[in-house]
C-alpha cells in the first residue's frame, strides 16, 4: 500500500483491530502499537506521517508519549491526534497545550476519524511554514529554527502550542486577533477549540514570560494582540 503511513497507539486490543481494519480500508498503512514505549520505539524505527494516540496508556502514559515527541526536532513536526474516552474540556486543554493537531473521543466513528486525519495530514501539507527570522523585542528573543525563546538572556521553556501562538504574535506586532484566529493559525483551519483553552495559554505563557508577559496583550471582547 502507498497511501499515507500510520502509528496507531491504544492498549485495547479490540479497539486496535477495529481502527486498523477500517483505517487500511480507507488507504492508510496501520503499524500498531499497545504501550508507550513500543510507540516510541516504533516512531524512532519507522517514521510514521501521523500518530494516532490514545491517552489511556500502562507504563509510559500518552500525554507523555505527546511530551517526548514534541519535545525532539526530529519528530516535533509529525501530526499527532489524540484518540481517548476522557472528553472533558481539560483533557482537551492538555492536548493543546502539548500540541496535538487533533482530538477525537471515544465511542467515535471510523468514517469520521478518517476524514479528521485525512484533514489533519491535509493542512500539514498547505499550511506555510512560519518564517525562520529571528524576532527581537526588547528583552524578548523568538529563534524559530531552534524552537527557542529567551528573556534577558535566559530560556524560557515553553509547550508546542505555546511557542506557536508566541512566535504568530510576535510577528505581526499591533493587530489584534481573535481566539479563533489564532489556533487557526497555529493548527490550521476547522481545529477544535474552546475560548477558555485560549485562555489558559495565553496565562502559561504570561507566566513563563515573566517581565515579558507584557507584550501580550487582552483586547476585551476581541482576542489578543502583540506589543512591539
Amino acid at each position: 500500500m502507498s497511501g499515507p503511513k500510520l502509528l496507531v497507539v491504544d492498549d485495547e486490543e479490540d479497539i486496535l483491530e477495529l481502527l486498523r481494519f477500517n483505517l487500511a480500508g480507507e488507504g492508510f498503512q496501520v503499524v500498531c502499537a499497545t504501550t508507550g514505549e513500543e510507540a516510541l520505539g516504533k516512531v524512532k524505527s519507522d517514521m510514521p506521517d501521523l500518530i494516532l494516540l490514545d491517552l489511556m496508556l500502562p507504563g509510559i502514559d500518552g500525554l507523555e508519549v505527546a511530551k517526548r515527541l514534541k519535545s525532539l526536532p526530529e519528530t516535533r513536526g509529525v501530526p499527532l491526534v489524540m484518540l481517548t474516552a476522557k472528553g472533558e474540556e481539560e483533557d482537551i486543554v492538555k492536548g493543546l497545550e502539548i500540541g496535538a493537531d487533533d482530538y477525537i473521543t471515544k465511542p467515535f466513528s471510523p468514517k469520521v476519524l478518517a476524514a479528521r486525519i485525512r484533514a489533519v495530514l491535509r493542512r500539514k501539507q498547505t499550511t506555510p511554514k512560519e518564517g525562520k527570522e529571528i524576532v527581537s523585542v526588547h528583552n524578548l528573543i523568538i529563534h524559530p529554527g531552534r524552537h527557542q525563546v529567551l528573556v534577558k538572556g535566559k530560556a524560557v521553556e515553553l509547550t508546542f502550542t505555546e511557542f506557536g501562538i508566541l512566535n504568530f504574535l510576535a510577528r505581526r506586532s499591533g493587530w489584534v486577533f481573535t481566539r479563533s484566529q489564532i489556533v487557526d493559525a497555529v493548527r490550521g483551519d476547522g481545529y477544535f477549540v474552546t475560548d477558555r483553552a485560549v485562555d489558559v495559554q495565553i496565562v502559561g505563557l504570561r507566566k513563563k514570560l515573566g517581565s515579558a508577559a507584557q507584550l501580550i496583550e487582552t483586547v476585551r471582547g476581541v482576542g489578543y494582540r502583540f506589543k512591539g
